[in-house]
């Protein structure tokens, strides 16, 4: 039932990597990227791991693409773009040739390597007796991360407020623009 799971999470995450990648709308590349995190969550809970699972959902599926939607409306950014304009010629030729040079050199890694697979001696169990990962998990975030975890707030409520000032200085120079062409539409009338 595990590997069933996992062949069904992988080509979820999978379709979707490709659908935040291809996507032409940055709204569909967006739920393209829900899909993936969610397909994430299930597999951290495949293998046991339901805080990782509940956090995957909760910021990343829930904040994060949240923030990432929010910033897409409010600077229009969903507007049509002309694709197939590059701005540095032959971009799109050197990103592949290094995708396909990282992706050989990690093959090749996995090939030579003696090391084995990410996750083969794996523990589930808790790391000390005392108590349980998730608590232990929390006692280290709030107390000696504490001030990092406040930062990553403040800088996400930051760029968002950004975010808000931009699209309305943007929204105000094209009413300003809009002004003087209704007047003359107006007088032309």
């Amino acid at each position: 039932m595990e590997t069933a799971v996992f062949i069904v999470c992988a080509a979820i995450v999978l379709a979707g990597a490709l659908g935040v990648v291809l996507a032409r709308n940055p709204v569909h590349a967006a739920l393209s990227l829900v899909g993936t995190l969610f397909g994430m969550a299930v597999l951290f809970l495949n293998l046991e791991a339901h805080f990782l699972a509940a956090v995957q959902i909760i910021v990343y599926a829930g904040a994060i693409v949240v923030l990432f939607l929010f910033v897409i409306m409010l600077l229009g950014v969903d507007r049509l773009e002309d694709l197939s304009v590059e701005p540095i010629t032959g971009q799109r030729v050197l990103a592949g040739i290094v995708g396909l040079g990282t992706f050989g050199l990690a093959v090749a890694f996995l090939v030579t390597s003696d090391i084995g697979l990410p996750g083969q001696e794996a523990l589930t169990g808790p790391i000390t007796d005392q108590y349980s990962n998730l608590r232990q998990i929390a006692d280290v975030l709030f107390t000696d991360y504490v001030y990092a975890f406040e930062a990553t707030a403040a800088l996400l409520t930051i760029s968002v407020v950004g975010a808000v000032v931009m699209s309305r200085r943007i929204a105000r120079a094209d009413q300003a623009q809009e002004a003087p062409e209704s007047q003359e539409a107006a007088r032309d009338d």
